[in-house]
């Protein structure tokens, strides 16, 4: 029996369309279906399109981000605010205070005493804006054991003593902390539905395995109701079925523009994830980066799903490169609009028509799929649909105007599957697994201003995720 009828939803830019929905299955699509008991949905012609999938983001770093103290603008610009901030934060249960989002305009390049000069009295450590380093008082330092410690993170003076500054160690450094459990997901699994998110990837690289049971724990219980695709779980792990509400993709590989690789390295991993039968995504900000994953590909090969996560910075001249290799770029141009007049200040300008591409990887039919990368991006996917369209940094200058694409292939690659990002976009059909979106009016008209409280219901596996 029929459970929920959607009533006159354009659906494909045809209005006056029905869809049933049985258990978590469309069920016909047709005008004029019967009813009979089921639920009906009035969509007053509103778009019904499939829900949208963010093909990388960190889901513990955004539930932490959420309660941690902004250490970066808009919310502080200078040191005195920033004290102030971190005085008047109430601390975690273990009396530590965690910021996130500094950037060096703030209070210039902080390190352990320069950050005591702010806060003293209790354990604190703050996040870089760009995810990639933490910056700890002397009371954080001592309470983590840093000078006794060996990780390659771990920056260290003339004299041999740690700066406060960790580098990409965020598991590590951790594992330091007084015990903690990851945090309830619950918030940010409504946030996503809201904004009519039914599914995403885990960018988190080498998840350890207290995060992923609690991933699937929240799952589970409902309070993340999005399907969860990962990247960070072990090279060995094995994917299950896409029908799954937790999936396996590619092992993620970071190539940290605090410290590149070396080549013979990167070879042997990616060679050992490859025998696994494993694709893998590969974190390259920096054109260095980039380069050197490209020439360790020429010798181990590729893998059907190999992916570039971020591609902040492709030069015009590896483009080729890509397509040939059949690699996929999951990009994020939210940034754009959201840091785009720090770019455009602080990149080469020989640089700047690099970055964060759409339009000329589309072009030259390298496969590309749209991110949020949050928390250390903007998370809302219309607001990055927008990026992608105008490349507008906040200060209403332009970057990269050649490489705008429109809204509409914005959204797209917002639609394309987990497994398969830059693929086929989903569609509503006969078959398909529930996952929509039902926005407030036509699809063109919703794309000529995209918006987030356009959505009006998100469905996930037939049901509703944001009944409020």
């Amino acid at each position: 029996m029929t459970d929920l009828v959607i009533r006159g939803a354009e659906v494909d830019g045809v209005p006056g369309v029905d869809v049933a929905i049985t258990g978590d299955r469309i069920t016909a699509v047709g005008a004029h279906l019967p009813a009979s008991r089921a639920e009906v949905i009035d969509a007053e012609g509103g778009a019904l399109i499939p829900g949208l999938h963010d093909h990388h983001l960190h889901l513990h770093a955004m539930a932490a981000d959420a309660a941690s103290v902004r250490c970066g603008p808009p919310a502080v610009h200078d040191p005195a605010a920033l004290a102030d901030a971190l005085g008047r934060a109430p601390g975690d249960d273990n009396g530590w205070v965690r910021g996130v989002g500094y950037l060096d305009t703030v209070a210039g390049d902080l390190d352990a005493h320069a950050l005591d000069r702010l806060h003293a009295a209790r354990p604190v450590r703050i996040q870089h804006r760009s995810g990639a380093m933490w910056v700890l008082n002397n009371a954080a330092v001592t309470a983590t054991h840093l000078d006794g410690a060996s990780h390659p993170g771990i920056e260290r003076g003339p004299d041999g003593r740690p700066t406060g500054r960790v580098w990409r160690a965020d598991t590590w450094l951790r594992d330091r902390l007084p015990p903690s459990r990851p945090p309830r997901l619950d918030t940010i699994g409504a946030t996503l539905s809201r904004m009519g998110i039914t599914g995403v990837t885990d960018a988190t690289p080498d998840l350890d395995p207290q995060s992923r049971s609690a991933i699937e724990t929240s799952i589970t219980d409902g309070s993340l109701p999005q399907r969860v695709h990962l990247l960070g779980t072990p090279p060995d792990a094995e994917s299950v079925s896409p029908a799954a509400s937790l999936t396996v993709g590619p092992y993620k590989i970071v190539l940290a523009d605090s410290g590149l690789p070396d080549l013979d390295d990167l070879a042997r991993r990616i060679h050992r994830v490859h025998n696994r039968g494993r694709a893998v995504a590969v974190h390259c900000v920096t054109r260095e980066a980039l380069l050197i994953l490209l020439t360790v590909l020429d010798e181990v090969g590729t893998l059907p799903g190999d992916r570039i996560e971020h591609g902040a910075l492709i030069p015009a001249e590896t483009i080729d490169d890509l397509r040939r290799r059949g690699l996929t770029v999951v990009t994020q141009p939210g940034f754009l609009a959201d840091r785009g007049h720090d770019y455009l200040r602080d990149v080469d300008k020989r640089d700047q028509s690099d970055l964060y591409r759409c339009r000329s990887l589309i072009d030259a039919s390298v496969a590309v799929a749209l991110s949020s990368d949050a928390p250390y991006g903007p998370l809302d996917p219309w607001a990055v649909i927008t990026a992608a369209a105008t490349r507008r940094a906040p200060t209403g200058e332009i970057v990269g105007s050649t490489e705008r694409i429109t809204a509409a292939q914005a959204l797209a690659r917002y639609l394309t599957p987990p497994d398969n990002p830059g693929g086929t976009p989903r569609h509503i059909h006969v078959g398909a697994t529930a996952d929509m979106v039902l926005l407030s009016a036509p699809l063109a008209d919703i794309l000529t201003a995209p918006a987030a409280d356009a959505v009006q219901t998100t469905l996930i596996g037939g049901h509703l995720a944001n009944p409020d």
